[in-house]
């Protein structure tokens, strides 16, 4: 037998010995499964929200499949945290057993979910998911509701839910990545979309802004 076949199959019986243990058998079953269900069952639930509300406010036939808000950069952000969970799991097992932070993960998807939910029924037609550069007869400046604290309660909710993921699976290097990633797409939105909003609907506007806070941690 050739050293590589040997190398290969105590390479082989290791894997075997590790995957059958005990002690990771049962976080494994335990911590993933409770932790991924949790994770998967949030990120259906916001999406496929997120759409129905759109078919909901304006109609099929002013709704695209963008409306799932899912995209390339999404997708790989996703993936990365995905993979550092498994790889922390295995190395780290008892990060994952911090049940309070986990819990508080999943408190803060919740309330970001009724932030942002709150914010589009809200709106009605007044909200879109792409930023409007025209205006329109049916788009109104909302300062209502959940409006009157915030004048961007969708983005609050979305940066709430989306840091939330990662707490609630213990995850530190997602949590911050989401955190400061997420922070600074709408540190550069909210400037780009409220230029428009200022032609729009002028000094109404320009007070509102004085008066109410963006909603979105240290963006003015």
């Amino acid at each position: 037998m050739s050293f590589l076949n040997i190398l290969l199959s105590d390479l082989e019986m290791s894997v075997s010995m590790f995957y059958h243990s005990a002690s990771f058998s049962e976080i494994f079953s335990y911590t993933a499964y409770r932790q991924l269900s949790q994770m998967f069952l949030t990120i259906i639930f916001f999406h496929g929200s997120e759409y129905v509300l759109a078919l909901a406010t304006h109609g099929r036939s002013n709704v695209t499949l963008m409306s799932l808000l899912i995209s390339k950069n999404y997708l790989f952000a996703m993936i990365f945290s995905l993979l550092e969970y498994f790889i922390e799991i295995v190395l780290f097992p008892g990060l994952k057993e911090l049940w309070w932070v986990s819990n508080l993960g999943l408190g803060m998807v919740i309330i970001g979910e009724i932030i942002r939910k709150t914010a589009i029924i809200t709106a009605g037609q007044a909200f879109t998911h792409l930023i409007r550069t025209y205006h329109s007869e049916d788009h109104k400046l909302i300062t209502h509701g959940i409006y009157g604290f915030a004048r961007h309660p969708g983005y609050c909710g979305f940066f709430i839910w989306s840091v939330g993921t990662q707490i609630m699976l213990c995850n530190p290097i997602s949590t911050i990545a989401f955190a400061v990633v997420v922070w600074r797409f709408f540190a550069q939105r909210i400037p780009y979309e409220e230029h428009f909003l200022r032609q729009f609907f002028g000094s109404q506007y320009v007070e509102y802004a004085q008066r109410v806070p963006s909603g979105v941690p240290f963006v003015n």
